[in-house]
């Protein structure tokens, strides 16, 4: 990460809406929409366009999960996330451990040793304190599991109508052992691609659960804490490149982001792709791609591939990793881009989502 000496930050550059190069509506429509939260191309020009020109010098533009400073001669690891999934209690999970969870997971994909988390509440009036009451407890159990601090916080109540319920923010630190050093631009070609497990689950839970959809099984929420899988692959003693837990925008959004940062292609082969029936049949009757599904509870992991074997064995071993599966690898062509082979035998282009295929889902 570049370091800045202290000097005063460079003033902010008039806004010039009009060179956005971006999908409809967002160059057209005066306000916020729902995909710009949604973690694919509208998010991003949000972010390219907009935050990073205002926030000028006093950002950084490394995008990654987290950051990763160097303070007094340590490397700590910094994250913040804000949770507003829609219901708050769903299969497998709640609001209150997948803020947790996912603040931890940000943290563990830069290879960091998570320690304290902060934690603030924006509720609306009339929430029931019993409910309130749950997510904190749920809160208090995953952090507990994961060995986790909850150090400070805040809380603030608006009116009625002006919010939906309880939306949580949470904040991260963790230190990063000497030697790690894992970024999005750190994908080379011939590295191989590793997912942990089966994608779409968590997507797919929180969607059945809100609306009242049934798939011939139940679906559950994968929301984990991934820092022990983490630390299992670092074990081997792999250099690992990239780590990204792919939460809005799925498997698919993840992969584009990393293309792009380290300016690689990335062929996947379609049949290795872990998709659970259920999320298969859910994605098929909805019109849904499973690439592009929040989970909450996986990573990908881009390794060389001289040590792909050795990670996916430790992957596997781990709990959390008994189906992880090599779905592909880092070319030369095509940079930037992400490919599927088919069992046809044709390729398909996998893109970044536009907008958001299920809102409120993290």
């Amino acid at each position: 990460m570049t370091q800045r000496t202290a000097e005063a930050p460079a003033a902010a550059p008039d806004l010039d809406f009009e060179g956005w190069v971006c999908p409809v509506p967002l160059r057209d429509t005066p306000t916020v929409m729902m995909g710009h939260g949604g973690g694919g191309a509208m998010s991003a020009e949000l972010v390219e366009h907009l935050f990073l020109p205002a926030f000028a010098g006093a950002a950084t533009a490394e995008l990654g999960d987290s950051a990763v400073l160097t303070v007094g001669g340590s490397r700590l690891a910094f994250s913040t996330d804000s949770y507003v999934v829609k219901p708050m209690f769903f299969p497998g999970g709640s609001i209150g451990d997948l803020a947790v969870n996912g603040t931890v997971n940000d943290l563990a994909m830069s290879g960091a040793r998570p320690l304290f988390l902060s934690t603030a509440f924006v509720l609306q009036e009339g929430t029931e304190i019993a409910e309130l009451g749950r997510i904190a407890a749920a809160m208090g159990a995953a952090a507990r599991a994961a060995g986790v601090r909850l150090v400070t916080g805040d809380t603030k109540v608006v009116e009625r109508a002006s919010g939906d319920g309880v939306y949580i923010n949470t904040s991260g630190i963790g230190v990063v052992p000497d030697g790690v050093d894992i970024g999005p631009r750190r994908a080379r070609p011939g590295d191989a691609v590793i997912v942990s497990g089966d994608i779409g689950v968590h997507g797919v839970a929180v969607l059945s659960c809100r609306e009242g959809l049934e798939f011939g099984t139940a679906v559950e929420s994968d929301t984990a804490a991934l820092h022990g899988l983490v630390a299992d692959m670092l074990a081997t003693g792999a250099d690992l490149h990239v780590l990204r837990d792919p939460t809005r925008g799925g498997v698919a959004a993840s992969l584009n982001e990393i293309a792009r940062a380290s300016s690689v292609g990335v062929d996947l082969v379609e049949r290795e792709l872990p998709v659970p029936p259920a999320v298969a049949d859910a994605c098929s009757l909805l019109g849904l791609d499973p690439l592009q599904v929040a989970n909450e509870g996986k990573l990908l992991a881009i390794v060389p591939a001289e040590s792909a074997d050795k990670v996916l064995a430790a992957v596997q071993a781990h709990p959390l990793g008994r189906s992880a599966r090599r779905i592909g690898t880092c070319v030369p062509e095509h940079p930037g881009m992400v490919v599927a082979r088919t069992g046809l035998g044709g390729t398909r282009v996998v893109g970044l989502p536009v907008g958001e295929q299920l809102p409120r889902i993290c």
